[in-house]
């Protein structure tokens, strides 16, 4: 199945722009290569609110969220992952409107740090819920419900939200229509984006609204085509070590090559993600140093 973008998305920054009967979204200035247009912050409810993902630290967002709330009663933030263009402005969000902030919990790593190169995006360690979310937890407001759906991989407190009863899910960043999601270690896994993606393939919701980019109209058929994505990219990597490639970064400029340049940090840790899971798997043996630069083989 080919694997198709969808790049047509006008943020309107500033605006509340109605995406359903009881949802609205508010999109931040913080376009990049990594947020694209900017992060999407979700109004959920009419008369009591659920904001999902604050968005980062922006005076200018702020007011703009505030404008769209309105006066109207805010009872949940809900943060979907903790790097910095979605928790930072939950606090001043929560001060403003005296809701709590909800989300699984604060920043960790999914696994200990081995000398990887950080990505931009970069981890709001300083974030702490008032409120930690379980997986299948149930969030109600006068007149939304919405459930915690765990999705480890981006990151590893990852979680999305599923508006009941609506066949919509807030897929956050572990599924979006722009581009695939950046899984990169220490921050992300890729054997927990794997699992997380096959559990919403699972649940066969009918509307993706992601926090980067446009709804994903036919949700069932694109994450497979991820899955897909996935699986041919890790078949590349395990040829490319048959090849005597020895390290993500040598194996970046072969089958990247199309990529631009300024990318290959960012790809490198892609592909060690999906080292990382092949080592785990048995396909693959390593050095015993889980980075860029460390040394893998075929099995």
């Amino acid at each position: 199945m080919a694997l198709s973008f969808n790049r047509d998305f006008d943020p309107r920054y500033g605006e509340m722009i109605k995406v359903l009967r009881d949802v609205s979204r508010v999109t931040a200035p913080n376009p990049g290569p990594f947020t694209f247009h900017g992060t999407n912050t979700y109004l959920v409810g009419t008369r009591t609110l659920a904001v999902i993902d604050p968005g980062p630290e922006s005076e200018e967002h702020l007011q703009a969220l505030l404008h769209a709330i309105a006066g109207r009663p805010v009872s949940h933030i809900l943060v979907s992952h903790t790097h910095l263009d979605h928790s930072p402005l939950a606090a001043r969000l929560s001060q403003a409107t005296g809701a709590k902030v909800y989300a699984e919990g604060p920043h960790r790593a999914a696994r200990p740090f081995a000398g990887d190169t950080p990505l931009d995006g970069g981890a709001d360690t300083a974030f702490r819920p008032d409120a930690q979310l379980f997986d299948g937890e149930l969030i109600k407001g006068d007149d939304w419900q919405l459930r915690a759906i765990l999705t480890p991989g981006h990151a590893a407190n990852h979680a999305a939200f599923a508006l009941e009863g609506t066949g919509t899910l807030f897929s956050a960043d572990h599924v979006m229509g722009w581009s695939t999601t950046i899984v990169a270690p220490p921050d992300g896994s890729m054997a927990d984006y794997m699992a997380s993606l096959e559990k919403l393939i699972q649940r066969k919701d009918n509307l993706l609204l992601p926090a980067h980019g446009g709804p994903i109209t036919d949700p069932a058929n694109y994450m497979r085509g991820l899955r897909e994505h996935r699986l041919a990219r890790e078949a590349a990597i395990l040829e490319r070590l048959r090849q005597g490639d020895r390290t993500a970064e040598q194996i970046v400029r072969t089958i990247y090559r199309d990529t631009d340049p300024k990318m290959y940090p960012a790809a490198a840790l892609s592909v060690l993600a999906h080292l990382e899971d092949l080592v785990g798997r048995k396909m693959v043996v390593s050095d015993g140093v889980l980075s860029i630069r460390g040394v893998f083989r075929p099995v």
